[in-house]
This record gives structure tokens, sequence and C-alpha cells, in this order.
């Protein structure tokens, strides 16, 4: 699979504090045997030639067990200043073997951390992926929505779209997500509809910003139609 070119995506967001960050947004690498360690160093070097604040990873990052893609993982690792969350596929086939592996990010699963920006403190908060139970993790959704709820400048992180009602119920100027890979193949992103609130690309609602990226990998068919793959660099205005 041939990596895209990058695309500049200018977000509006009703928060001052966040605005003129800029975010590299990656999300549904789905890393297999058959993703070579070219194409993840090939990535690392296209994102680090982007004037990125942060870089947040929104989910399913491996599509096998971590032993397997060793050597793509320790070159995604290169990639600075970065932050990431599970997705179904990470806790599937083990998210704390990858979470030992990806040393050089902050896994944000439930979890919140402060950045700096403009002098103001932004909190990146993560949430883990609605299939967490089923893998006997605790998906601590009251954490979040409180923390949330007295942090006005905050940028939540999911896997999936459905998550943004979170977001709207603490008045989070922006939800970043992914999981749905745009439909993938077309008309498939209408059965995608029955299931997720959004497929791709920006949305407003109330006072929250929604970007749903539309992902780099495949999952199932390895090929993709009328749903490109993405690297986003987000800014916010």
């Amino acid at each position: 699979m041939k990596l895209p070119n990058p695309q500049m995506v200018k977000l509006f967001v009703r928060n001052k504090a966040l605005q003129g960050l800029k975010i590299l947004h990656l999300s549904d690498l789905h890393i297999s045997q058959k993703t070579s360690q070219h194409f993840i160093e090939n990535l690392v070097n296209i994102c680090h030639a982007l004037p990125y604040d942060i870089a947040v990873l929104t989910g399913d990052i491996i599509d096998c067990k971590a032993e397997h893609i060793l050597p793509q993982l320790l070159a995604l690792n290169q990639l600075q200043r970065t932050f990431y969350i599970s997705g179904n596929h990470d806790l599937f086939y083990g998210i704390k073997r990858l979470n030992a592996i990806l040393c050089n990010f902050t896994f944000l699963d439930n979890q919140h951390v402060f950045i700096e920006h403009h002098q103001q403190k932004i909190a990146l908060v993560g949430i883990s992926d609605r299939f967490s139970s089923f893998f006997g993790i605790k998906r601590d959704e009251k954490k979040s929505l409180a923390f949330l709820q007295k942090t006005a400048n905050a940028i939540l992180l999911a896997h999936q779209p459905k998550d943004y009602l979170l977001a709207l119920k603490s008045d989070t100027p922006l939800f970043l997500c992914g999981h749905t890979h745009g439909g993938q193949i077309f008309p498939f992103g209408y059965i995608v509809k029955l299931f997720q609130p959004f497929i791709q690309g920006i949305h407003y609602k109330n006072n929250t910003t929604i970007y749903v990226n539309k992902g780099l990998g495949t999952w199932g068919i390895h090929t993709r139609y009328k749903a490109p793959s993405e690297i986003t660099l987000l800014e916010l205005y």
C-alpha cells in the first residue's frame, strides 16, 4: 500500500487556548506482518517533516501480535511527541505488550496529561475502547467525564466516533477519533453509518468540534475504494 500525501485540515474550535495548535492525527494503522519496516520508516520520516506540535494515534495500531512486527513497531516508536489510545484490535492482540514496545509514546487510556501551548495548559484526555470490558479492562467513563466537566481547555481522544457524546456532555472543545476507515470500500460506508454517528471528516455539534480520521491501514480486504487513507495535520483556529 502506498502512503498518502499529508493533508492540512483547518479546524475551527470554540476555545481560544487551543487555537494555533497543530496536531498530527494518525489512526488505524493496522500494522501486520504484511506491513514492511520500510513503510513505517517512510511514514515516520513524512511525519517528522510536518510542523506539528503533538501527534495523536486514535487506536488500532496493530493487526497481529506485537512480537511478530517488532521491527515495524520499533520504527514507529521513533515518532516524537506522540500520545495514543487503544482500539479494539490493539486490545485483541495485546495492549500490554504494545505499550511496552511503544515506550517513546504516552498511553492515555482512562488517563490525562497536560501540555503547554502559548503559555496555556491544555489537557489531553483518553478513553479506552468501547470493547475494553471484553478483555477485562475497565473503561472509566465516569472518571473521564468528571475530569472533562471541570477542565475547559481539553481534547478528548477515543477510538470510536460514538464517544463524541462524552465530549458533548462535558462541553469539550475538540474530539478526535478513527475506527471507521471512512467505510474503506464504497458503498460499505452506508453500513458503517448504521453503527457510528460519523464516518469521516469534520463535524460540529454544540460547542464541540469533531474530526474522524479515515486511517492509514485496512481491515479484512486489503484495499480501499473511494475512502482514501490519510496522514492529517490539523491546524486549530
